[in-house]
């Protein structure tokens, strides 16, 4: 039986499975400690984010490992994570000399929990990392199209996102459905007014562990755009930057960029990426490996059927209308089939393993 089999390693169906299994295996990995908040699940249980250093506390490079950002994708990300610790822990995965390694396990606990891409708050995280001292991004196109991504007639909608595409392209639909909003907290893809309780803890960990003085490979995983089962490298440095040229070297042609329309992302505002931009030196790169499920036309219905969903507050966890809308978003962004499941453990495995290589090239 291939090592690779779900079968053989399975991936969590729950935040507190997530967890739960996380902390069996990060334990004897390094120094294991927990961020928590003080939002509770569906079952009333506390949510934190654990981070786990292995390696020499004083290594040069450092790999950096990212999970939940957009909470319900972290049951596919904690469970790359899991199996790269067990990995770790059987001697299949060993770290260079002079190289640690930094997992961040559930960003967005809340969201993992309750089955949202964004937090408590409605924030996108990954469209919060903004400078908040500034004009926020304006999006007009979702002004536009914002009555219409949020109702309830799904033909009224189609109707107008065609017209939309129809007159303006797919590149700019789908910057405006999700390219970041600051100005609706109910919507899909808010930023926020301020910096979220992650975006406080990204920048706590970034100095806690004097991050900015090493070289990095940053990996933060995603599930939902793109190809079945395929894992997208995605590059937001500037095309003609460094960190861009870095990206290439390590992990080849594959790289794609959004800013150059090679990406199934288009450009976004407010990414994480952003803030360990300002951080890296010319060696290091950020990266967001995006594992695909299906079309991009499904991952909005099932994006807006959760917002409608939340819109006048929490739901009933257990009600049939409840349940049906968080089996779909648990279906598009950790499918159940095992080919896809092995997809993605193969190709974080490789991806990692090139990150690896690259910071000790």
């Amino acid at each position: 039986m291939s090592a690779w089999h779900p079968s053989v390693f399975s991936f969590p169906a729950s935040y507190a499975e997530a967890r739960q299994r996380f902390l069996a295996l990060a334990a004897g990995q390094g120094v294991l400690r927990a961020h928590a908040g003080a939002e509770r699940g569906p079952d009333g249980e506390t949510l934190e984010s654990h981070s786990v250093w292995s390696g020499p506390e004083d290594a040069s490079r450092v790999l950096v490992l990212m999970s939940g950002t957009h909470g319900v994708e972290g049951l596919a990300g904690s469970a790359i994570q899991q199996y790269l610790l067990q990995q770790m822990a059987d001697g299949s995965l060993t770290l260079p000399p002079d190289c640690a390694c930094l997992m961040v396990h559930l960003l967005n606990p809340w969201g993992t929990a309750w089955l949202r891409r964004c937090d408590q708050q409605g924030i996108d995280l990954n469209r919060n990392f903004v400078d908040f001292r500034h004009p926020l991004p304006e999006n007009p196109g979702y002004n536009v199209l914002r009555d219409a991504l949020l109702g309830t007639s799904r033909e009224v909608r189609q109707q107008q996102l065609h017209t939309f595409e129809r007159q303006h392209g797919r590149t700019a639909l789908e910057i405006a459905i999700s390219g970041g909003q600051y100005t609706d907290p109910l919507g899909p893809f808010y930023g926020g007014q301020a910096p979220a309780a992650a975006n406080h803890l990204i920048q706590a960990l970034i100095q806690e562990h004097r991050l900015a003085t090493r070289q990095l490979a940053v990996i933060d995983l995603h599930t939902g755009l793109g190809p079945y089962g395929y894992g997208e490298v995605i590059c937001d440095h500037a095309p003609d930057s460094a960190g861009t040229a870095t990206a290439r070297r390590w992990y080849g042609d594959a790289v794609t960029l959004p800013a150059t329309g090679t990406s199934s992302s288009v450009p976004k505002a407010g990414l994480l990426d952003y803030a360990w931009h300002a951080i890296m030196d010319a060696q290091s790169c950020f990266v967001t490996l995006e594992f695909g499920s299906f079309a991009t036309d499904t991952l909005f219905e099932v994006i807006l059927a959760d917002h409608r969903l939340h819109q006048h507050g929490m739901p009933d966890w257990h009600s049939p209308a409840t349940r049906a809308v968080k089996q779909a978003m648990r279906h598009h962004f950790c499918p159940d089939a095992p080919q896809w499941r092995e997809l993605v453990l193969f190709r974080a495995r490789q991806v990692v393993g090139l990150a690896l290589a690259g910071l000790t090239s």
